[in-house]
């Protein structure tokens, strides 16, 4: 009897082993059939579309629960963000998923296999059509559409109409001296007229507002022309006088980002300039500002007037894999990122504008802010690209050093734009 008790324990265990060597098993085969995708992402933290992203992704991963898995590695500062995504792809190491800008520097990585080609799957089930078609033209090179236009970048002159009011200013100016006079309309009554900055990696606001003067000197294709032209050093010569005579902070050399939008949330400054993006910010953090808010194009400098700074703000991008499963994890999760609804959500959410088209229906409202930036872009008599849409990276870098040493150094507009020349050559 002990011996077939002993035998029958012993059964028991051994079957109690396999059935947990089995489950375990199961367990690992489950593990490594799901697969994982990173995606380090700026979309977070107080970033305007960070709740509905977070949204996005855990839908999908419930969705797809056990087989794709995307996992968002958080990256509130745009300007590490930026230097993480571009190591990495000269290393040529990029992350599965991740959003890029396409520039004239960032259209290298188009080259070789670095990069997901979606050409293929963009003509599946109509995909493509969903994207605005010309923005979906701009991201494709050589026939390879290896990045997906997503976010459009568009930067009027914002203006508190309040603080426009209390200064005696009736209507935004339309020419540089009405500027000028509004200017110190605004200093009289206590009020900075301007936000600036030239900190960051690319001295975004100052960036934008360069850009604007450059379009009204140099027409639409200014980014064409050599350095030598007069649009350069004239648009140099506004800016200088921008950062001079109290009219941008005093903190505007070495600011970032969040100085010079702080500035203008707070009242402190009357104009800034930002994208559409930007709107969920103002809108949840300084509601009155926001409802005060309209948009302008710059004054006429010089021979054009009406122009907005316009260009393709974001793409997304993947790593190029030899994996099929990989590839369709990836394809699946950009097809629901980039779905009409899901891009109407974002939209409505943050007012951002998209390169995804979509319908309203009868119970979505735009932004009245958003709707204002669509009527700009509508009334615009062109579009001109910003600096870090249209020059190399290493311009892009120089316009801090030069704006700082134009005014604390008292250079002349000439030798800031030489700076800027040194710095492509």
């Amino acid at each position: 009897m002990r011996r077939n008790l002993l035998l029958g324990l012993l059964v028991v265990a051994l079957l109690a082993f396999s059935v947990s060597t089995l489950f375990a098993g199961a367990q690992r085969e489950a593990a490594e059939r799901e697969i994982v995708l990173t995606w380090p992402s700026i979309w977070v933290g107080q970033d305007s579309k960070a709740d509905v992203m977070e949204e996005i992704v855990n839908e999908f991963n419930q969705q797809h629960a056990g087989r794709i898995r995307v996992v968002v590695e958080p990256q509130p500062d745009y300007d590490g963000y930026e230097d993480t995504i571009r190591t990495r792809l000269a290393a040529r190491r990029p992350p599965d998923i991740f959003t890029f800008k396409l520039s004239p520097t960032t259209a290298v990585y188009y080259s070789g296999d670095l990069l997901m080609d979606f050409s293929a799957d963009l003509g599946r089930d109509g995909w493509g059509d969903t994207f605005n078609q010309g923005n979906l033209n701009a991201s494709t090179m050589g026939g390879a559409t290896k990045s997906l236009p997503y976010e459009i970048g568009f930067t009027p002159i914002w203006y508190n109409t309040e603080l426009f009011a209390r200064a005696g200013i009736d209507r935004f100016p339309q020419t540089m001296d009405e500027f000028w006079e509004a200017c110190e309309k605004l200093k009289a009554i206590g009020v900075v007229p301007t936000s600036q900055m030239t900190g960051g990696t690319n001295s975004w606001t100052s960036m934008l507002w360069y850009t604007h003067f450059l379009g009204s000197y140099g027409g639409p294709d200014v980014w064409e022309r050599a350095w030598d032209d007069r649009a350069f050093e004239q648009a140099a010569a506004i800016i200088k006088r921008l950062y001079s005579d109290g009219n941008t902070t005093r903190d505007a050399i070495g600011a970032d980002a969040g100085v010079s939008s702080g500035h203008y949330m707070n009242e402190r400054t009357a104009m800034f300039i930002n994208g559409a993006w930007f709107i969920g910010r103002i809108r949840d953090d300084a509601p009155d500002v926001y409802r005060a808010t309209e948009l302008a194009p710059a004054p006429k400098a010089g021979n054009y007037h009406g122009h907005q700074v316009g260009w393709l703000h974001t793409n997304l991008a993947a790593a190029h894999t030899d994996d099929p499963a990989r590839r369709e994890a990836v394809v699946t999760f950009m097809r629901h990122l980039t779905s009409p609804e899901n891009a109407k959500r974002v939209s409505l959410a943050a007012g951002s504008l998209l390169a995804v088209e979509f319908e309203l229906g009868p119970q979505d409202q735009l932004d009245p802010l958003q709707a204002k930036f669509i009527e700009a872009g509508n009334q615009a008599e062109f579009l001109i690209d910003h600096m870090e849409a249209s020059m190399p990276v290493d311009v892009v870098y120089e316009l801090g050093q030069a704006l700082g040493s134009m005014v604390l150094e008292d250079r002349s507009p000439r030798e800031f734009v030489q700076m800027l020349q040194a710095a492509e050559n």
